[in-house]
C-alpha cells in the first residue's frame, strides 16, 4: 500500500483546492473546467492514502519500503466514480433492444411482457448467489475500465423478499470486492403487478416494512425513489424519502426523466444529496437544486440508447449547479458501464467540455455519493485510487472513444494486475 508514481507526463488532480465555493464538497460553474493539471509530476501513496503530489523537481525523498512505478508518457488521474447504477439484476433484455431498433414502442414491448417487470421476474427467480456472481463479473470489468467507486441500487425485486435479497447481495459485495461499493435502496422503483390496483398499500409496504428492515441493519447508505408520472407521486416520494432519513439513510431521487414532474423541486426542498436523470428539468427545478446544494447527476447513456431527450447540461452548469455524470448501467436503458463512453456522449450531445466531463466523472461524482472527502481527486489524505492512462493528454480520453485507455489501476495504493 506504499507506492510512488514518477515521471508522470500529466497529473490531472481535480484537486479540492479549486472547489467553488470553497469548502463545498463539489465544483460548480467555471471551476469545473479547472483540472489542476501538473506536468512532469509524481505522486506518493503511503498506507493506502495520498501523502504527496507535485512536480518531479520537487519530489521528496522516501524510505526504501516503497515501490516505484515509472509513468513516462502516461496521464494519471483519479479513478472514476460511477454514482448511479442498477448493477445487480437477473436476466437481460437484448430482445427488447432489437424490438426498439425495429420501431417498437415502450407500450409494444410492455404488452409482450417486456420492460422493467421482465427484469423483476428474472431477479425474483435468481438466487442471491447467482445475483452476486453476475454482479461480480461486472465489477471486475468496470475496475479494468478505470471505475474505482460505484453505487449500486436495488429496485428489481419490488417485494419484501427480493428487495432484501438484492440489498444484502450489494452489501456483501461491498465487503468482499476491492471496488468501493455504495449501497442504495430503491424499493420504490416501480409498482409491482400485484399492487397495480392498490398503490397506496405498496407505498405502505415500502415505508413500514422494507425501509425499517434495511435501515435497522444498515444495509444501505442511500434511499432513492422514482418520482415520475405514472410511478411515485411527489407526495409519496417525499414520504418515502423522509422515512429513509428517519432510518439513517441519505436521500437520492430519480427526477424529471420522462416529464417535468416536480422531483427536482422536491430534491432541493428535502436536501437530497443528488437528483438523477433531469432530462426534463425546468428553470424552477434548476434553481431548487442550486438552493439545496443538490448534485445534478446526468445519465447520457440512457438518452443515447433510447434516443430520448438529453438533460440540459449546459444550462444546469451555467446556473451554478454541480453536475456529475454516471452510467445508469442497467439491463433496460443503458447496458454499458463505460464511464469514458459517457464522457464522450456528454461532450458530443450535451455540450460539455472535456474538462467538465472529467470533473463530473470524478470529484462531482464523489459528491453525488457524499464521498468527495475520500475519493474523486488527487489530494493529500484521500484514498490512493488512481488510474494510469496510455494517452498523450487528458483531452484524448473522450476524443478516442470505444477504446479502453486504462494502462494500470491503483486501488488503495496497490498497483493492480489484471
Amino acid at each position: 500500500m506504499n507506492l510512488k508514481l514518477v515521471n508522470i507526463k500529466q497529473l490531472v488532480t481535480v484537486s479540492s483546492e479549486f472547489n467553488t465555493p470553497p469548502k463545498k464538497r463539489f465544483r460548480i460553474g467555471a471551476a469545473m473546467r479547472n483540472l489542476g493539471v501538473i506536468e512532469n509530476a509524481a505522486v506518493i501513496i503511503q498506507k493506502g492514502r495520498i501523502s504527496w503530489c507535485g512536480k518531479m523537481s520537487h519530489l521528496k525523498k522516501t524510505s526504501d519500503d516503497i515501490d516505484e512505478f515509472d509513468c513516462t508518457d502516461k496521464v494519471v488521474m483519479p479513478g472514476f466514480v460511477d454514482s448511479h447504477t442498477h448493477l445487480v439484476f437477473g436476466g437481460s433484455r437484448e430482445d427488447e433492444f432489437a424490438m426498439r431498433s425495429a420501431g417498437a414502442t415502450y407500450q409494444d414491448i410492455a404488452e409482450k411482457g417486456g420492460g422493467i417487470l421482465s427484469t423483476v421476474n428474472k431477479t425474483r427467480e435468481a438466487s442471491k448467489k447467482d445475483l452476486k456472481k453476475s454482479a461480480r463479473k461486472y465489477l471486475h470489468s468496470i475496475l479494468k475500465q478505470g471505475t474505482t467507486t460505484v453505487e449500486i441500487k436495488s429496485g428489481y425485486g419490488l417485494d419484501m423478499d427480493t428487495e432484501i435479497k438484492m440489498i444484502e447481495a450489494i452489501k456483501e459485495l461491498q465487503e468482499e470486492e476491492i471496488v468501493n461499493v455504495v449501497s442504495t435502496f430503491i424499493g420504490a422503483h416501480a409498482f409491482p403487478p400485484e399492487f397495480k390496483d392498490n398503490r397506496d398499500e405498496y407505498v405502505k409496504l415500502v415505508c413500514e416494512r422494507m425501509i425499517p428492515y434495511v435501515g435497522q441493519r444498515k444495509l444501505a447508505e442511500f434511499c432513492d425513489v422514482f418520482c415520475e408520472k405514472g410511478y411515485f407521486s411527489v407526495a409519496d416520494s417525499e414520504k418515502i424519502l423522509n422515512v429513509g432519513k428517519e432510518y439513517g439513510m441519505l436521500t437520492k431521487i430519480h427526477a424529471e426523466e420522462l416529464t417535468s414532474f416536480g422531483g427536482a423541486e422536491l430534491a432541493g426542498r428535502i436536501g437530497a444529496v443528488s437528483a438523477d436523470h433531469l432530462e426534463h428539468i425546468t428553470d424552477s427545478g434548476i434553481e431548487a437544486l442550486k438552493q439545496g446544494d443538490v448534485v445534478a447527476c446526468l445519465l447520457p447513456g440512457v438518452s443515447f440508447l433510447l434516443n430520448h431527450q438529453y438533460a440540459p447540461a449546459r444550462k444546469i452548469i451555467d446556473s451554478g449547479v454541480p453536475v456529475a455524470i454516471a452510467t445508469d448501467f442497467n439491463p433496460g436503458s443503458c447496458m454499458s458501464y463505460s464511464m469514458p463512453l459517457m464522457m464522450t456522449i456528454a461532450c458530443t450531445h450535451m455540450k460539455m467540455s472535456p474538462e467538465e466531463v472529467i470533473t463530473a466523472a470524478t470529484i462531482n461524482g464523489a459528491a453525488a455519493l457524499n464521498l468527495s472527502n475520500e475519493v474523486g481527486s488527487v489530494d493529500v489524505g484521500k484514498r490512493g485510487d488512481l488510474i494510469i492512462l496510455d494517452i498523450p493528454n487528458y483531452k484524448f480520453l473522450p476524443y478516442h472513444f470505444g477504446e479502453n485507455h486504462v494502462y494500470r489501476v491503483v486501488k488503495n495504493g496497490v498497483l493492480l494486475e489484471f
